[in-house]
This record gives structure tokens, sequence and C-alpha cells, in this order.
């Protein structure tokens, strides 16, 4: 694996480990607010998308599709947000956030301000649901080539 000394998805997982492969794991964030807060890793130290070749980029591009899809149909959201930003951390990593319009930002992006405080009834309601959106991305990455 190449790695890079000092960057913290190289150095730690960067969350709780979900799914490792053999090219990318996925984690579970710890951000306060957003129960269902994903990130799919590149093992290799690779700070841009157009660093990996094709056949990677749609490795990479297809376990965030089976990472959204799970928690779409396990969490029915209001939406699904992606993002890969990497201007904190330039070590390639796709967010996957799935979005309530009950949230604490929404529809603001989970870096905008607060719009509101959320419902700890419904952050509960979500975080019950997610050992089994969890299990279901295990059963659909382990199938990636």
């Amino acid at each position: 694996m190449t790695a890079v000394a000092g960057c913290p998805l190289c150095d730690a997982p960067g969350g709780r480990i979900v799914f490792e492969g053999a090219k990318l794991r996925v984690i579970h964030a710890q951000e306060e607010g957003f129960p269902a807060f994903y990130r799919v890793v590149w093992r290799d130290h690779a700070a841009e998308f157009s660093d990996l070749d094709a056949a990677d980029r749609v490795l990479c591009m297809e376990a965030v599709v089976r990472v959204e899809q799970c928690l779409r149909d396990a969490l029915a959201p209001t939406k699904l947000n992606i993002a890969a930003l990497g201007n904190m951390v330039a070590h390639l990593h796709w967010h996957v956030i799935a979005r309530f319009d009950w949230d604490s930002h929404f529809p603001g992006s989970v870096w905008a301000a607060v719009q509101r405080t959320a419902p700890a009834e419904r952050l509960a309601a979500v975080q019950a649901l997610l050992p089994q959106a969890e299990a279901d991305m295990v059963r659909r990455l382990a199938t990636l080539a």
C-alpha cells in the first residue's frame, strides 16, 4: 500500500470500519447530528480522483453508489449527499451522507450553519436502522471485483 506519513487516512482508518476491501474501505464517520455519515476511502494514498486508473475509478464510484443505495433502501432519506472535497485531507475519499429534512443543517450542507436542533427521537430512529444498512453494505461491497 502506498502511504504518506502524517496523512490522517493513511495513518488511521478515519472512523469505524464497516467494510475493508483490497483497494478501499468504508467507514462510519462520527459526525455529530448526522448518524448516517459514511466515507468511502481509497486505501492507497491518492490526492485526486484522476490519480486512479480507469478501472480503479470505476471500482471507486461503484462502491460509492452501493453505499448510497444501501442508505437509500434502509433509511429513505430526503436526499443523499455525495462529496469529494479533499481540502482538509488530501487523501481520496468520498462522503456519502443520508440527509433528512429535519436534520440540523438541512437544506444546507453538513458544513453550513446550523438551522435547527435535530429531534433526538429521529436521530435515534435512524441510528437503530444502521446495522441493517451496514450489513447490506458489506454484502453488496463484497461482490466488487
